[in-house]
């Protein structure tokens, strides 16, 4: 079964333990063979985008996901954003490192493009959270919610048609 199929179906995923420095319950992933632990996706009707993560997390993925996504924004200008964190099997991220990115220029630079962190597990909500807090003044329409819905009801998608998309 392909990336897709496994993130379109519902995939129990194990409750989260916390590490001190992130949360973890391992460091198996869903995909095998990645070479990088998210993907991105892009709904043309909506111009939304989502990436959506999926295994193991660590400093440096999220990092390089926030050095991307500056990219993909450059180059399709979308109306907003989802980073879809409910994939996520082992949260090796430290606080130092949601800091770091928080004080950074947001990575989608229009400030007034609405994005959400959709995040399932209690400690990476509280790490989002913090993100959110630390960069408050430089990304006023970021939102942290639980799930997939939430997050497309405050980017007002009803039906959304996201196909993967690569950088040109």
């Amino acid at each position: 079964m392909n990336i897709l199929a496994r993130l379109n179906h519902q995939i129990p995923m194990p409750r989260l333990q916390s590490t001190g420095t992130g949360a973890t319950i391992g460091r198996h992933s869903l995909v095998s063979n990645a070479s990088m632990p998210y993907h991105f996706e892009f709904d043309s009707i909506s111009r939304i985008l989502r990436c959506r993560f999926v295994g193991r997390i660590t400093d440096e993925d999220l990092k390089g996901y926030y050095r991307l996504i500056e990219r993909y924004d450059a180059q399709i200008a979308p109306h907003g954003g989802i980073l879809d964190m409910s994939g996520v099997t082992a949260f090796d991220v430290s606080p130092q490192t949601i800091r770091e990115l928080a004080s950074l220029p947001p990575a989608m630079a229009d400030a007034s493009r609405p994005r959400c962190i959709v995040a399932t597990s209690p400690e990476i909500f509280g790490m989002a959270r913090m993100f959110e807090l630390h960069g408050e003044n430089t990304r006023p329409h970021l939102h942290v919610v639980r799930t997939q819905n939430e997050a497309l009801a405050i980017l007002a998608v009803r039906e959304p048609k996201f196909e993967p998309i690569e950088l040109k």
